[in-house]
């Protein structure tokens, strides 16, 4: 995991915010010459990681192995709504590939119906897929736009108990992103065991370093967005 930065964030500087960066190239349009301008920009920024799509996972990895920046993939994105054993078999599939992380969807409809066990289940799942392979961090999007506070609350509960290591605002799909709201339901929820990223609508250092300053531990940015913002002028 990357280190809190609760206490320092003010003082961060905007060009070192991308070391908190899961940088998303996940547009389903982009061509194979743009992904790898975007894999070059990650690492021209200094990103933590990149999270790309499984069809993007060899390419990522041939373009960043002489960097530090980390590859993670996405599971069952962007809705979650396959079995407990598919995710499984996904999981396995990435994790032979070498991902370094797997941001994975939880099933939010379950969710919402008040399907627990079946939330649970899937998470705990793909948690114990890669358990053979370094026990690769897990985080779960949560797609906190669909969810009441309580939901928000049962969900990290679920994937604190599943063994996650991460629990994730949303996936850039849906109709709203992070919120102060839901990042501080979660935080609340987490209670320490489990880290909390947010993701969605970041489009600016002021937005990052507040969330940052709330205690996330990592942020999901886009490739379009992120140099920007790691550009803006400090205000200190």
């Amino acid at each position: 995991m990357t280190d809190k930065i609760t206490d320092q964030a003010p003082l961060l500087r905007n060009r070192d915010i991308p070391r908190y960066v899961d940088m998303a190239i996940l547009s389903p349009a982009l061509t194979d010459d743009e992904v790898v301008r975007a894999l070059h920009v990650a690492a021209e920024v200094g990103a933590y990681s990149v999270c790309v799509f499984p069809a993007h996972i060899s390419l990522a990895q041939r373009i960043l192995a002489e960097t530090e920046v980390k590859i993670g993939v996405v599971l069952d994105f962007p809705y979650g709504k396959s079995t407990p054993a598919d995710k499984a078999a996904l999981a396995g599939l990435y994790a032979a590939a070498g991902v370094d992380e797997i941001d994975m969807v939880m099933d939010y409809g379950a969710a919402r119906s008040g399907d627990w066990d079946t939330v649970e289940a899937g998470i705990r799942a793909v948690v114990e897929a890669v358990a053979t392979h370094n026990n690769i961090p897990i985080k779960v999007i949560l797609e906190t736009c669909t969810l009441t506070p309580e939901q928000i609350t049962r969900a990290v509960i679920a994937a604190r108990s599943a063994g996650a290591s991460f629990v994730k605002t949303s996936t850039g799909t849906a109709a709203g992103g992070a919120t102060i709201e839901a990042v501080e339901q979660m935080l609340q929820a987490a209670a320490g065991e489990i880290a909390v990223k947010a993701s969605g609508g970041i489009r600016n250092a002021q937005t990052a370093r507040r969330y940052l300053e709330l205690g996330v531990e990592r942020l999901g940015i886009g490739y379009a967005g992120l140099p920007a913002i790691a550009a803006e002028p400090d205000l200190f």
